[in-house]
């Protein structure tokens, strides 16, 4: 029995030290925590419960059957952050720099498996060198078992990537498939090819950095959610982001009292809009003002800033919000842009979080770019999301809602639940001058007659009640009550029932 438990110390102790102090000491000089510290950081004190500490790779070849770590390079488990069970992987640099084996891969599976059957987050914190090249395909079998993994969690976990490394080649794609990515700048960085590549094919030079570092993804690709400035900021910005989602798709997000009044009215609202319909103004302010505690997690704020993406809470329940951004391309919807809101809609549908929709929207960017593009087909897929969604939506146009981009963001007639406009909203096939312009062409020539007409035009056209008379908006509400009459619409849709008519799965236009 001694002899066990003296092994058993051995054993933990070399798991627990990974490649060695060397290679740690290498790690942190890099600005990188360990695997296990990143854990300890992420997780509630003491409360981690690690698995398969003494499992090794099965390899001998290549020398490897010499070569066997504890761990393998993979420490996983499950925890608690502020008291809710997840469930974690974190990759250890140190080992194989961290390369994925047949083993490694298996004690992930065996975390992301237990978490679909439990109901619980899944968080990977990816600092990984790649496939281990030793193994053959047994690795690359590894990843497809991750894949599969991931693809059968989607919209039954929440799946959070932490990558905070390398990951590079197929690796990248099971962060590809989670629902969030984070990365931390100039440490972290993801590619399916890496530079060298890139310069043999191509003949391009280019960085590890600029190829597909943190700021990269963050703010050209879209492929990150949020870009962090050390492993320590991004760990406990994920303990802060944890706390908006539901532990799975059964059961609603976590309520939280807040001792900020449902029924606050915010008379500074009332001048947020600007008297010119051209005058820019900032949408963020608009929901600071309306959530509770002025607290929004926003998501790809560095990427498609046309269109803004977070999480919040009003009367202490989460919520989702997707605003237009007056501020930037005066808040036409683009490819990017579209893209960017509809996979955030399908999020917040999967995981039963209401979607409160603000609304300032011009039109659809016109160009040869991005009809090229395919904006036809990008600008589909938020159509699409908002359509198919069946949780809760809250609609506010504080401004313009012109043409099809009218319908598209959460109207009445794609199952909009309640639809409110502030007095400035302009609801309209399009502009009062361009409408103008088209109907009255043979007057061009009569600026004074042009200007009367487009007058005329906004007085008839271009207000909240045309709407209003056909039901599409149920009500024109005051700016500084909006934080109210938003509380009290959710309220009464929090036990909302909808189904879709049955069907394997839906065709969005991806």
């Amino acid at each position: 029995m001694q002899d066990i438990v003296k092994r058993l110390e051995e054993m933990r102790k070399a798991a627990e030290m990974g490649g060695g102090q060397k290679r740690i000491d290498a790690q942190h000089k890099k600005g990188k925590l360990t695997a296990r510290e990143r854990i300890e950081l992420l997780l509630d004190p003491g409360m981690f419960e690690e698995w398969d500490m003494f499992v090794e790779h099965r390899c001998k070849d290549f020398g490897m059957d010499q070569q066997g770590i504890p761990g393998d390079g993979v420490v996983t488990g499950y925890g608690t952050i502020n008291g809710r069970v997840v469930f974690v992987f974190s990759q250890d640099f140190t080992v194989f720099g961290g390369s994925l084996s047949e083993a490694h891969a298996e004690k992930i599976c065996k975390v992301m498996d237990h978490a679909i059957k439990v109901g619980a987050p899944v968080i990977g914190i990816n600092d990984s060198g790649g496939a281990r090249i030793q193994e053959g395909v047994a690795s690359l079998g590894g990843y497809a078992d991750v894949f599969q993994r991931n693809v059968l969690a989607s919209g039954v976990v929440p799946q959070i990537s932490l990558v905070m490394g390398p990951c590079a080649g197929g690796a990248v794609y099971s962060p590809a498939m989670t629902d969030f990515i984070f990365m931390v700048k100039d440490s972290s960085y993801m590619f399916v090819t890496g530079p060298d590549v890139v310069k043999t094919v191509t003949h391009e030079e280019v960085t590890h950095e600029q190829l597909g570092g943190a700021v990269t993804h963050s703010t050209v690709s879209g492929v990150a959610d949020r870009a962090f400035e050390n492993d320590v900021e991004a760990l406990a910005m994920v303990r802060r982001f944890i706390n908006y989602l539901p532990a799975n798709n059964r059961v609603d997000a976590p309520h939280r009292p807040t001792p900020d009044p449902s029924d606050r009215v915010e008379p500074s609202l009332d001048t947020l809009v600007p008297d010119s319909p051209t005058m820019p103004y900032d949408m963020k302010e608009l929901i600071l003002k309306i959530v509770d505690d002025t607290d929004f997690f926003e998501l790809q704020p560095e990427h498609a800033k046309n269109i803004v993406v977070g999480l919040a809470r009003m009367d202490g329940y989460p919520i989702g919000i997707v605003a237009n951004q007056p501020l930037v391309l005066a808040g036409c919807l683009d490819i990017k842009s579209s893209i960017k809101a509809a996979r955030f809609v399908r999020f917040c549908d999967a995981f039963n979080i209401p979607i409160l929709t603000l609304v300032d929207v011009p039109g659809f960017m016109p160009g040869t770019a991005q009809e090229y593009g395919g904006i036809i087909k990008h600008g589909a897929k938020l159509l699409f999301a908002y359509a198919e969604a069946t949780v809760p939506k809250v609609t506010l146009i504080t401004r313009k809602a012109y043409g099809g981009a009218y319908d598209v963001m959460s109207s009445k007639h794609l199952r909009g639940d309640v639809n409110l406009a502030w007095p400035s909203a302009e609801i309209a096939v399009m502009g009062p001058k361009g409408a103008v312009e088209i109907i009255f062409r043979k007057d061009l020539g009569d600026p004074e007659k042009i200007a009367a007409l487009t007058e005329e035009y906004r007085v008839k056209f271009a207000n909240p009640f045309i709407a209003g008379r056909r039901g599409f908006i149920d009500d024109v509400v005051m700016p500084r009550m909006s934080r109210k009459r938003i509380c009290r619409s959710l309220a009464m849709l929090r036990s909302k029932k909808l189904e879709n008519p049955w069907r394997k799965h839906g065709n969005i236009p991806l």
